[in-house]
């Protein structure tokens, strides 16, 4: 069944693609030049190698994360790179306060906004669910109505300058993968949310584009520590992911893939045969080295 997960999947995405909106060739860094951008969890990871990409394009930018030291030297590698200006704001999305203190500081620096990437994540664990359910609500503070409300103070500026919101979320926010019942809530609802938003900006003729960044193992450290002992597969690359969400926001794409074949193969699978992809996944986990907490 392993086999059949890294070779069926592929080929199905591979026949079936034309489904799918792939981010086209005509891209251009000077998309980039001089927007105002906010990315948050840009300490590490994903979020840390779209600031370096953005910084590259001579973009603006504001970061935030939890991370105060280690912002400053994503924020002192930015301006070496080349970015128009970079500074940063600290804290975490637990605190409610947090996102409208960050859309605060993007106005009064830049008196108005480009484009807002959402990629932050709160503390989870991997494994069976444990009944927590106030470790589900502390998660849902973070991984989903910190967006909602970062998107909220962030709406006038973006309207103003027809600007984009980025989504970075997960294959588990579109199928139930075993072992992350909480943060696959988490990302459902952001699937939901900014599903529904786009279509309301559309019947209200906002033109703010919204993507949503369907991801999945990506080799950022977090992840790495957290399931390669239990997942089987070799993750993609965090660099070049973050370069396929920037492109992605600024053609205005409705939805990224990352990695493409993989993740669209089991959409495809997912509305063909649920159950048939339910079982492919949970083949492809090492269940004797779950440690049940």
């Amino acid at each position: 069944m392993g086999l059949l997960l890294k070779v069926f999947i592929p080929l199905l995405g591979l026949v079936l693609a034309y489904y799918f909106y792939s981010a086209p060739a005509n891209f251009h860094e000077e998309m980039l030049r001089g927007k105002r951008v906010i990315v948050t969890g840009a300490s590490s990871g994903i979020g840390e190698q779209m600031a370096y990409h953005l910084a590259r394009m001579e973009a603006h930018l504001l970061l935030t994360a939890r991370r105060e030291a280690k912002l400053q030297k994503v924020v002192e590698r930015c301006l070496e790179l080349g970015a128009a200006s970079a500074r940063y704001v600290s804290g975490s999305m637990e605190d409610t306060t947090l996102p409208e203190v960050v859309v605060k500081e993007a106005e009064n620096t830049w008196g108005g906004l480009d484009m807002l990437i959402l990629n932050h994540i709160g503390h989870s664990y991997f494994n069976y669910f444990n009944g927590d359910v106030g470790h589900v609500r502390k998660l849902l503070e973070t991984n989903f109505l910190s967006y909602v409300a970062m998107t909220t103070y962030a709406l006038p500026m973006l309207k103003e300058s027809e600007g984009s919101i980025v989504v970075v979320s997960s294959m588990a926010g579109k199928t139930g993968a075993p072992l992350l019942a909480p943060y696959s809530a988490t990302k459902f609802a952001l699937d939901g949310f900014f599903s529904s938003l786009r279509n309301e900006f559309t019947m209200d003729k906002v033109n703010v584009s919204i993507t949503v960044c369907v991801l999945g193992y990506i080799n950022t450290e977090n992840a790495v520590r957290v399931i390669s002992h239990v997942i089987h597969g070799k993750p993609s690359p965090k660099e070049e992911c973050a370069l396929e969400i920037i492109k992605s926001g600024a053609l205005r794409q409705r939805e990224v893939h990352y990695p493409p074949w993989e993740v669209r193969g089991m959409l495809l699978l997912r509305a063909i045969s649920p159950e048939l992809l339910d079982s492919l996944i949970r083949s492809n986990y090492n269940v004797e080295n779950i440690r049940r907490t």
